[in-house]
């Protein structure tokens, strides 16, 4: 059977790494990312720099009229679908850069699926947006904007697009080779682009969900009654984060199985502390 590396940590107990998991190596974080763009969206609205009502086409070129709200993308109630069109199959977003986005933007009344504010659905290349015009607003690249908005007031460091590749930590297939990672900087960074170590993620859930260190928990996280919750998931990497209202947390991240496998995993472990 072939072992999943697994690193857990929790309120309940002391980090727990196998199969070659480590608390401190950088993994894909998939679209936990989300939860960091929308943590900067809301310190930026704070600060005044812009507003979650914002029309879309305030920041970027966008066709006027279509109603999405910056508070709408990041909500997933944009009616923008899931992904961009047309993407390929083996390294989906590797040309999905700001070029093909902006074309995207400039016939948004085609793309969209439904008026915005209606309904949910998850959607990456909302984020995508989203990201974009944050860039716009700060003047700033992303990496730059979530630095000054969220992980330096945060006192985490181990975030980035483009760890140290001495640092990383890969899948491997059966025969023991490291999986080559889907490329996610370009446009799809603000929706699931981003590295982390294991522990900076858990870093993450404690000091935004459980100490409030920001305020109020971004509009990016999932909720079901007392547990704000988010994951991720790459093509070789699956992370699930929450906290519960009592105070109990939990991240668990995966080098390979199934997104759905680490889902319940961090369920159980929150339901059995």
């Amino acid at each position: 059977m072939h072992r999943v590396p697994t690193c857990i940590l929790s309120n309940a107990a002391p980090p727990a790494v196998s199969n070659g998991h480590a608390v401190d190596r950088f993994v894909e974080i998939g679209s936990f990312t989300k939860v960091i763009t929308g943590t900067a969206l809301t310190r930026m609205a704070e600060g005044g720099l812009l507003a979650l009502e914002d029309p879309l086409e305030r920041w970027l070129p966008a066709i006027p009229g279509t109603g999405i709200t910056l508070l709408h993308l990041a909500q997933h109630t944009s009616g923008l679908p899931r992904l961009p069109p047309r993407l390929p199959r083996r390294d989906p977003y590797a040309t999905f850069d700001r070029r093909t986005a902006h074309q995207l933007l400039n016939r948004l009344d085609t793309v969209v699926t439904r008026p915005p504010g209606r309904h949910e659905e998850y959607s990456n290349l909302g984020y995508a947006f989203l990201g974009e015009a944050l860039t716009t607003a700060a003047g700033t690249t992303y990496e730059e904007l979530v630095t000054e908005y969220v992980l330096r007031p945060l006192a985490i460091s181990e975030v980035t697009a483009s760890p140290d590749p001495g640092r990383r930590l890969l899948a491997r297939g059966r025969l023991g080779r490291v999986r080559k990672p889907w490329t996610m900087d370009g446009a799809i960074l603000p929706a699931g682009g981003l590295w982390a170590t294991p522990r900076a993620a858990a870093e993450l859930v404690v000091r935004l969900l459980v100490e409030r260190r920001l305020g109020e928990p971004a509009p990016s996280w999932q909720t079901a009654g007392p547990l704000r919750w988010h994951n991720g998931a790459t093509r070789d990497a699956s992370l699930f984060a929450g906290a519960m209202d009592d105070g109990r947390w939990v991240v668990i991240h995966r080098l390979g199985g199934t997104p759905e496998e680490t889902d319940q995993a961090g369920i159980e472990v929150l339901r059995r502390s």
